[in-house]
């Protein structure tokens, strides 16, 4: 099972033609996303990312839909730790 995560496309380097890459702002956190294989995605598009590839573009909803997910997964997990360390 692996991970991937919606990020939002800030900008996009053309320069190196065999290798498209993407800064990716995934909650404000900027990473370098291969997007060589999604040549219509571009800035302010929402991709997909797995281990530093795009996989897919998404539209506005699918990603706040998912970050939404995450977000509520990660209140989930924090209340379960908090109710583990008050038991102790």
């Amino acid at each position: 099972m692996c991970l991937a995560v919606p990020g939002k496309i800030v900008s996009v380097n053309t320069l190196n033609p065999d290798m498209r890459m993407a800064k990716v702002s995934f909650g404000g956190i900027i990473k370098e996303i291969c997007v060589q294989w999604l040549p219509e995605a571009g800035v302010g598009d929402y991709i997909l990312a797995h281990v530093g590839m795009a996989l897919n573009k998404l539209d506005e909803e699918e990603a706040r839909l998912s970050l939404e997910a995450f977000e509520e997964m990660d209140r989930l997990l924090k209340e379960e730790d908090e109710k583990e360390n008050n038991a102790d």
